[in-house]
């Protein structure tokens, strides 16, 4: 079976190499152009396009997927199927219409719940028990299609966003080769509409949104914290520098929201609107992560600081 392939992060070239492993043709793999990163601002292959490159397979870096020139690229390939996994541009129905088979869309999310573009994130910033993957045939709308297969993971207390994406990487991996291998065999797909009641959307992640009011329940700060770890890093104000927080815990503790309740080299009690949270490892500007201790080290904080 003859495959295009769509993606970008990660996420997506764990997919890509599972594909072809598992012995596919894959005739073109799509990803987002060079981007400038590091401190020397210099371009950088997407993680997908490093794998296509160590796999030897033909690579386009489109700007658009609207232009005729791109399209027409994809029509040359008389592709079965396009697998699509955190891929970056719009396909305009032109696109989904090529491929025998349409496009196979690898969400992080169980349908209809998080549609969009941080489904990660959003789960477990909601506290959500449970996430999982779901290979979608795509349509025209932002996640509307219909699910061809479900695979579930539960989220653990402790999971941070990387530990989830990880995880869910490997399911999507799994996911999207059996289902091609599916299609291989019988020639078709059973995918199911999703249904019109439990629709959420994750929306894209903002440094801002990732302050850390102190107002709020050490709970729902706690999840904020492992939600946003490692982009973009909740974060608070201290001393007028931010200070980003990467480990905390609640603790049954209380006093004035924001003020620190006690010190020690097992953490930094911070009180909450409701409950405490012992901070066990953050990050001040200009500097790399560190431990509560380490960080306490050089600098007089005492019970009562405001934080």
């Amino acid at each position: 079976m003859k495959v295009i392939f769509a993606g970008t992060p990660d996420f997506a070239a764990q997919a890509l190499r599972a594909i072809a492993a598992a012995g596919f043709e894959i005739l073109l793999v799509l990803t987002q152009p060079d981007r400038p990163k590091g401190r020397g601002m210099q371009l950088q292959a997407s993680p997908v396009k490093q794998a296509a490159l160590e796999l030897g397979l033909a690579i386009a870096q489109p700007t658009s997927l609207r232009h005729e020139e791109a399209q027409a690229l994809l029509r040359a390939q008389n592709a079965d199927v396009m697998v699509v996994a955190a891929y970056g541009l719009i396909l305009p129905q032109a696109v989904l219409d090529t491929p025998a088979h349409g496009c196979l869309n690898i969400h992080a999310s169980l349908l209809p719940r998080w549609r969009g573009a941080a489904p990660i994130q959003r789960a477990i910033e909601a506290g959500d028990a449970e996430t999982g993957v779901c290979i979608m045939q795509m349509d025209a709308g932002l996640d509307t299609g219909a699910v061809v297969s479900t695979h579930r993971y539960a989220i653990k207390n402790t999971d941070t966003a990387t530990d989830v994406h990880d995880a869910l990487a490997d399911l999507g991996a799994q996911a999207i080769v059996a289902d091609l291998q599916q299609l291989q065999q019988t020639g078709r797909l059973n995918a199911s509409p999703q249904p019109q009641t439990g629709i959420t959307y994750a929306q894209k992640l903002s440094k801002e949104e990732a302050k850390i009011d102190w107002n709020q329940p050490a709970l729902i700060i706690e999840r904020k914290i492992r939600a946003f770890n490692p982009v973009p890093g909740a974060w608070v104000e201290y001393q007028n520098q931010p200070l980003k927080i990467w480990q905390a815990e609640a603790v049954e503790q209380s006093g004035r929201a924001g003020e620190v309740l006690a010190i020690s080299s097992d953490g930094l009690i911070v009180a909450c609107g409701e409950g405490a949270l012992n901070i066990t490892e953050l990050q001040p500007a200009g500097s790399k992560r560190m431990p509560v201790a380490a960080f306490a080290a050089g600098r007089h904080i005492e019970k009562g600081t405001p934080l």
